[in-house]
């Protein structure tokens, strides 16, 4: 299941215009690099739950996955168990929406069922325990509790939960019966109270960035064009990237110095010059002699002749108009 439900406060103003999970990373919006991710790795029946902006997702994936509207949020917990029907009696995948990861789900799911618990939790060693919610765990990595941001020196763990789950269906049991219902100040705590074995398993060695804000949001587009993360269906990305598009237009004199990706159809005037790291969306003009460093240009956005842009993020409304629809067939 991709969680895809929320409202993505801290992108706005980007999410005031779609929904968090369609913000575009690189080539495609973040939650379709989760579900190429995952049907990369054989995961065929996925669902998703909407609620702010549900047709912007619906109309990119089509019939591609299953979806479940929420009229009134029912809480990071809450929107798992209206979709309790579609997980049948197997352990089942969830996953937020705005994971940008490149996760094992084959190695999750070998540590849910060797360490047998009702749930597990992917975790992650983080720089600055202030930005995440913590995990304390034991030497037989059972989860003992939770802090949510602490500061470094307080922090009892620099392990930060991803947002990333396994869970055996026996987990709808500590439910409270009314909704919303929330994993860190519902479920886990239950499971806590009633000394329910729940296990972490680790990513290190892998990438996972919650794309969460502005910031975060570039970090991890850069991070897809240097190469850092490598992922199934981006091919031609690393620190010397000049990736061009089909449909593109590129005069001759214009300056481009790696990495930078240009999208399909966009269009770039006379003397431009991009100094990587650059990404520039599907469908975006970028004006005469315009300057772009160290930058995100969104699909559909119009960059002004002889304008500058040095760290920026730049978006128009028609970021959406230019994100086509997709079928199966791309993945």
């Amino acid at each position: 299941m991709v969680l895809a439900a929320g409202l993505g406060t801290r992108l706005r103003p980007i999410t005031y215009e779609l929904p968090k999970p369609m913000v575009p990373v690189v080539d495609r919006p973040v939650m379709a690099h989760i579900v190429d991710l995952l049907k990369s790795q054989g995961v065929t029946d996925i669902i998703a739950n909407l609620h702010y902006f549900p047709d912007t997702i619906r109309d990119y994936f089509g019939d591609e996955i299953t979806y479940r509207y929420e009229p009134e949020l029912l809480g990071t917990a809450g929107g798992v168990r209206n979709c309790r029907d579609f997980f049948g009696d197997e352990p089942f995948l969830v996953i937020s929406g705005d994971a940008l990861t490149d996760l094992d789900v084959a190695a999750f799911r070998a540590t849910h069922d060797r360490l047998g618990g009702i749930a597990t939790l992917c975790v992650k060693s983080v720089p600055d325990t202030r930005e995440f919610g913590v995990v304390i765990h034991d030497d037989a990595d059972r989860i003992l509790g939770f802090q949510e941001k602490p500061a470094p020196e307080d922090a009892k763990s620099d392990l930060g939960n991803c947002g990333m789950y396994l869970f055996s269906p026996e987990i709808f049991d500590y439910f409270p019966e009314a909704d919303p219902v929330d994993w860190a100040f519902d479920v886990f705590p239950k499971l806590l109270a009633d000394d329910v074995a729940f296990h972490i398993h680790r990513v290190d060695s892998g990438y996972w960035n919650d794309v969460g804000s502005l910031a975060e949001l570039k970090s991890g587009t850069f991070d897809i064009l240097t190469g850092e993360l490598s992922l199934p269906t981006v091919d031609g990305t690393g620190p010397e990237t000049l990736h061009t598009g089909a449909g593109s237009t590129v005069p001759d004199d214009v300056e481009l110095t790696a990495p930078v990706w240009i999208g399909e159809n966009v269009t770039i005037g006379a003397g431009a010059r991009l100094t990587g790291p650059v990404v520039i969306g599907d469908g975006a003009t970028i004006g005469a002699g315009a300057k772009i460093r160290d930058s995100v240009v969104y699909p559909g956005t119009t960059v002004a002749d002889e304008a500058i842009l040095i760290g920026a993020s730049l978006g128009q409304t028609g970021i959406i108009a230019a994100m086509k629809p997709r079928n199966a067939s791309t993945v």
